[in-house]
């Protein structure tokens, strides 16, 4: 049985290391993984462990983009330090309106299920967002081509936008880079400034979420995993953090060349497919 979980662990970590970084919903890629390859995990565990594998994620855009965002590097001069300090600032004043947002959730009790109605409807929505917007900036230049050009009130909009990616099947990249578009950032800032916005917004959720499994585990509503659960959490942490690399090289690489349409028409796919399924089959 252990064999068989490592197995879901690695496609787990495989779903995750695409779909967090495209814009096109881990929330719905996970409901259709729990549907078909279920865990045999209590959910306390599993909802843990979701969340968990996020930092694995994270650890690789640190990586990525490490040089970018190291503003100690011996490499880089006074000015580029400097720059890099700012670029910080922006990125912490674009989490601002996300991070009240989960903790007002949080003091008001107030958790959004993975619905497969609303997750679905958020997929096509946004979908169809990304094919407007896309159609309606063909051949218009932005007039920020750079993350480090973005400004403050611009980064504070980016962060609003990201707050609607509460709604599952937002897609919090997706959320992000449309909004950054529609502000007048260029479809390579956008993606760049999401992986950076990623940093502090997930690991903060990973946070909150190791600090509420480790509250159930001390008032006895979740029980202390074992051996198993630390091969299955470390096996699809791994797997994230390589699958994550490829995934932002790969995002990275194809904003240069293309825009986002293609993502757009994929969400609709997948709003399609969730609908039949859970509305038809199941």
């Amino acid at each position: 049985m252990l064999i068989l979980e490592l197995i879901k662990a690695v496609l787990l970590g495989i779903v995750e290391g695409i779909t967090e970084w495209l814009p096109v919903s881990s929330t719905g890629h996970l409901l259709l993984f729990n549907e078909f390859f279920p865990l045999n995990q209590d959910t306390a565990f599993t909802h843990m462990l979701v969340e968990i594998i996020q930092l694995a994620a994270i650890m690789a855009v640190v990586l990525f983009f490490f040089y970018r965002l190291n503003p100690f590097s011996k490499k880089k001069n006074a000015e580029e330090k400097k720059n890099t300090w700012i670029l910080w600032s922006k990125i912490l004043v674009a989490v601002i309106p996300g991070g009240v947002a989960v903790v007002g959730m949080k003091l008001l009790d107030i958790d959004l299920i993975d619905d497969p109605i609303i997750i679905a409807a958020a997929l096509l929505v946004y979908g169809i967002a990304f094919i407007i917007i896309e159609r309606l900036k063909k051949g218009k230049s932005f007039k920020i081509e750079s993350a480090n050009d973005i400004s403050y009130k611009t980064a504070l909009g980016i962060g609003l936008f990201q707050v609607l990616s509460i709604v599952p099947g937002t897609s919090r990249s997706g959320s992000t880079i449309l909004g950054a578009m529609l502000l007048g950032v260029s479809r390579t800032a956008a993606a760049d400034f999401s992986f950076f916005l990623a940093i502090p917004a997930m690991v903060g959720a990973s946070g909150l979420e190791v600090l509420s499994y480790a509250k159930d585990i001390i008032d006895g509503e979740a029980a202390m995993f074992g051996g198993a659960q630390i091969a299955i959490l470390a096996v699809a942490m791994v797997v994230s953090f390589i699958v994550s690399l490829f995934a932002v090289k790969f995002l990275t690489d194809f904003v240069k060349r293309h825009n986002f349409e293609v993502f757009g028409w994929y969400r609709i796919a997948l709003a399609i497919v969730l609908l039949v399924i859970y509305l038809v089959i199941l």
